[in-house]
């Protein structure tokens, strides 16, 4: 399951949208695969098709794979809720660092934000939707799509908790907030040297 997973998160969509078009998004903008880069580089509908598929790469894995792998695995009769979410959280796991490390991109891929939001929407509705919203506010004051990101990171765990979340829940999406600020490191640096684009910004050639 776990395998099956990675594979599904690994599909580089950003990559594969800008090689439809004849570019390499490795090479323009930011050089992330991410939704964020594709916007600025590729336009509205591009960032749209990618933002959404990345989404639909986790919330597939956790609400769709893991259910149907488990309804193989486990014999009649013997349903075991405790399991069948535990299952979930993995392949949500999986599809996230297939996402952030692309077996098909030598191990290199986006930040991880549209696809752990996905699994998470399958995992703990209520506190997605809280994340989101809270995303949306940094955004509209910040007008940085890193720092709203980055924030979201952040809340991501509080908001799994405060609306009942397991403590395993709660550890695995601080782990994994950790591992998306890590991937923003860049963003960070150009937050504090002041050259990281705004929303909004169109990008042609990559920036420093």
């Amino acid at each position: 399951m776990v395998g099956i997973a990675y594979l599904l998160g690994s599909i580089p969509t950003g990559y594969l949208v800008g090689w439809t078009k004849g570019i390499d998004i490795r090479k323009i903008g930011s050089g992330n695969i991410g939704a964020t880069n594709v916007f600025r580089s590729l336009g509205k509908t591009s960032g749209i098709i990618v933002l959404g598929i990345d989404a639909l790469k986790g919330y597939a894995a956790c609400r769709w794979a893991a259910p149907l792998v488990y309804s193989w695995l486990m014999a009649p009769g013997q349903a075991d809720l405790a399991a069948r979410q535990k299952l979930a959280l993995a392949a949500g796991i999986a599809a996230v660092l297939g996402h952030t490390f692309c077996c098909w991109l030598q191990f290199k891929g986006g930040k991880g934000i549209a696809t752990t939001g996905g699994a998470f929407a399958a995992l703990a509705p209520s506190a997605v939707l809280t994340t989101l919203s809270i995303w949306i506010l940094a955004l509209a004051v910040t007008r940085y799509v890193s720092v709203a990101s980055i924030t979201a990171a952040i809340v991501l765990p509080v908001t799994v908790w405060f609306w009942g979340g397991s403590l395993e829940m709660v550890v695995i999406t601080a782990v994994i907030g950790l591992l998306a600020i890590y991937k923003h490191r860049m963003n960070v640096r150009r937050l504090v040297h002041g050259t990281e684009p705004r929303f909004g910004t169109k990008m042609s050639k990559p920036v420093s």
